[in-house]
């Protein structure tokens, strides 16, 4: 195996594969991340639980917020398209200390949602074969287990640009067997108006504003295509198109999805929140029970190209992190062969496996929640950062207009209210002690670019010209 490292002014050694990536893979990537089919699959029914009759119009609210924080994304990416992005855009508008705390948060972010997912891999697996009426002991599920995240880290090790395009083949066949099962629950049902869920008179706005924080979690991911942006044949063009377009995808498909399931369950939003699987239970109510199996599937492959999406995304900004020193050189060796950075991506796959089975005694499903919350807090707090650098990134070169400013303002009010939101009213333990676990590793993140300002002071001041540059 032959490796090579990138570093600053190293400009001789084999690098990322540039202009390997189309704006189909792309799309793939963000879409991947996303994972659209878990929302009905399963995330939704916190949605339900929280806002009620009003779900689908939490879920347009989030829409309109995850948009505007995409508009910054884009307007980035469309000036710095780096690979393992966060840290470079935030790192040039706010000093390498900002970009630092911001890529360490963001690896977390993917690396975490790529652990919820593995863990939901095996509770999809199981609610699948029992629907087949076979079901799997403890050491089978593990097995199980650390093989799919093995399976995932091969398929990035191996080709970033077969590793996108298998990650939007299967999440357009999942999503594409979910539309068509909701379209037979229509059928059955005789008409697609409900109107209960249009008399805006019953919803309870307090409510409604209270579930915002779990829905964007729905949406986390649509970013990351961003970090591919080193590897793609046109960035400047294809980021914000596939970074604003799949948010966009993502907001009507999941609209569309809170409004059919609730008039499906007959408005019973009560019993959609309780539901471990609600999509499933929805079709059940519409004499539909023999497509328990075929959602469950449908999630399997979800699962599938969320995971991989995440280590292609994480090792990226493993990849920026180490080829700038902020941490430790191998992460920018880059295969010769392969052209991924594939010292990243076997530290991704052993870290999610080591954490899957460490975090799975506590129960499959609470692990899934707790990485799962864990996951969207390093995510919020890089939106809310790339909601305040795209109109100063803007201004440095006299391209600021009052609509970005207004459109950064919004979009970080909206990232502070979730924030706000998962601290207060106080949740539940252990969900109440995530944000400080959360704060604990960014402090970790802190520490160490202190140590490195100290040892290699150089180092930085190389950093902040090559970022202003």
């Amino acid at each position: 195996m032959s490796a090579t490292r990138i570093g600053l002014g190293d400009r001789t050694a084999p690098k990322l594969d540039a202009g390997s990536i189309s704006l189909v893979e792309m799309i793939g990537q963000s879409l991947a991340v996303i994972a659209p089919t878990l929302t009905p699959a399963l995330n939704i029914s916190v949605v339900a639980g929280l806002a009620g009759i009003g779900s689908w119009l939490a879920f347009l609210i989030g829409t309109l917020g995850v948009v505007i924080v995409a508009a910054s994304v884009g307007t980035l990416s469309a000036r710095h398209p780096e690979a393992g992005s966060y840290f470079v855009y935030v790192g040039r508008s706010f000093g390498p200390f900002a970009g630092a705390l911001a890529g360490w948060a963001m690896i977390s972010a993917y690396l975490f949602t790529a652990i919820s997912v593995s863990l939901s891999f095996t509770i999809f697996l199981g609610d699948f074969l029992r629907e087949f009426g076979l079901a799997l002991s403890a050491l089978p599920t593990y097995v199980a287990m650390v093989s799919f995240v093995g399976v995932v880290t091969y398929g990035a090790y191996r080709d970033v640009k077969l590793s996108s395009r298998v990650g939007l083949l299967l999440e357009a066949v999942s999503i594409c067997i979910i539309i068509a099962i909701t379209v037979m629950i229509v059928r059955v049902r005789g008409t697609a108006v409900d109107p209960p869920q249009l008399d805006f008179a019953r919803f309870h706005f307090g409510p409604i504003f209270s579930a915002l924080p779990f829905v964007i979690f729905c949406f986390v991911g649509f970013e990351s295509a961003a970090t591919l942006a080193k590897e793609s044949t046109n960035p400047r063009r294809n980021v914000p198109i596939a970074v604003i377009g799949c948010a966009a995808f993502a907001g009507i498909f999941f609209t569309a999805m809170a409004y059919f399931m609730v008039f499906g369950n007959d408005d019973d939003t009560g019993a959609l929140g309780r539901s471990a699987g609600p999509f499933g239970d929805v079709a059940v109510k519409a004499g539909l029970g023999w497509t328990a199996a075929i959602v469950y599937f449908a999630a399997m492959i979800s699962v599938v190209a969320c995971a991989l999406a995440c280590i292609n995304a994480a090792s990226r900004l493993l990849y920026s992190m180490g080829k700038y020193q902020f941490l430790h050189r191998s992460m920018g060796y880059v295969h010769e062969t392969h052209r991924t950075p594939h010292r990243a991506i076997v530290v991704c796959g052993v870290l999610v496996a080591i954490v899957c089975t460490s975090m799975a005694p506590l129960g499959f499903l609470n692990a899934f929640g707790y990485a799962g919350t864990l996951a969207s807090f390093g995510f919020v707090v890089v939106y809310l950062a790339l909601c305040l650098a795209a109109p100063i990134d803007l201004r440095k070169n006299g391209e600021m207009r009052g609509r970005h400013v207004l459109l950064g303002i919004f979009g970080a009010l909206l990232m502070s209210f979730v924030l706000f939101g998962s601290v207060y009213p106080e949740p539940e333990y252990p969900f109440n002690r995530l944000p400080y676990v959360f704060l604990a590793y960014l402090l970790v993140g802190a520490v160490w670019f202190g140590v490195l300002k100290c040892k290699s002071p150089q180092t930085l001041v190389s950093i902040q010209h090559d970022m202003e540059s």
